[in-house]
């Protein structure tokens, strides 16, 4: 068996190209949306990360914000930033991007955020709403990464519904919040969570209709530990250093071996990585279009 590769860059090509319409009708009634990033440093990884969103935001017709504080800003400093943007009525969504320098307190600084500019979709409010939300539309930012699973899997010909799904990993990113959207009455998927803490986590993951990998342990998931048809994706990271070339390289957590015996492979990089900057952008899209509602 040869996996279907589960396209992340396709899938958030045609998520852009459906939003460049929708930021275009917005425009015709008034409103540009408005995307924002706050950086606080230069750490390189996260220059090249907010210079990526900066550009594809650009290039669908929405109004980019970038705003820079050096690595020595002092707490009161980013805070009166997020105030002003909170504040700033042509900014729809932000994020914080993370890391930010260890002098700073980190979860002050991301529940200052205006839930309804919380582009992410990881505030508190937010996922405590998603927490109390089973049954009903939802009218607020969502985790754009677990987010993006979905949608690539539901753009890739897959229904999730009365599928078993075991989540690898225990993160607030992906691990925590990947429950909490699928087992929504309009997903309709059993949810089984596993981490690095489990003593032995392959009799669950050989069950599993999709596996959903996200523990950032390199090459973790081994085509042993997959029943034969399933999706598996992956969403874990490590890096390391190249021996011979001295370069960074980056590591999934599923094996490549894995592709052997599952149906459905999302690799990594290429797969649920351009998803989450496509899912953030629609997050920000989406509370423009709540604010002409």
């Amino acid at each position: 068996m040869t996996a279907q590769i589960l396209d992340g860059k396709a899938a958030s090509a045609a998520i852009k190209a459906e939003l460049a319409d929708r930021v275009a009708a917005l425009k015709e009634k008034g409103v540009t949306p408005g995307i924002a990033t706050v950086l606080v440093g230069a750490d390189p990884a996260s220059q090249l990360y907010v210079g990526m969103k900066h550009k594809q935001s650009v290039a669908i017709g929405m109004n980019s914000i970038q705003r820079e504080l050096p690595a020595d800003a002092t707490q009161a400093e980013v805070e009166a930033l997020i105030d002003e943007l909170n504040a700033d009525e042509t900014c729809h969504g932000y994020i914080v991007q993370l890391p930010l320098p260890k002098h700073l307190d980190t979860d002050a600084i991301l529940e200052r955020i205006d839930p309804a500019k919380d582009a992410d979709g990881l505030h508190p409010t937010n996922l405590g709403r998603l927490v109390l939300n089973v049954n009903a539309p939802i009218a607020t930012p969502l985790p754009c990464t677990p987010r993006g699973v979905i949608e690539l899997l539901v753009r890739g010909g897959y229904d999730l519904g009365g599928k078993h799904v075991v989540v690898v990993g225990r993160g607030v990113t992906i691990g925590r919040p990947m429950g909490l959207l699928l087992t929504r009455r309009d997903v309709n998927a059993t949810v089984t969570q596993v981490h690095t803490g489990t003593p032995d986590m392959a009799p669950y993951l050989r069950q599993a209709d999709v596996i959903v990998a996200g523990a950032g342990v390199k090459h973790l998931i081994r085509a042993a530990d997959v029943k034969p048809g399933a999706a598996v994706l992956d969403v874990g990271v490590t890096r390391e250093t190249d021996a011979e070339t001295g370069r960074s390289k980056v590591y999934g957590d599923v094996h490549p071996d894995v592709a052997e015996v599952a149906g459905f492979v999302s690799p990594n990089p290429g797969g649920v990585g351009p998803m989450t900057v496509a899912l953030l952008m629609t997050n920000v899209v989406e509370a423009a279009e709540r604010s002409v509602a």
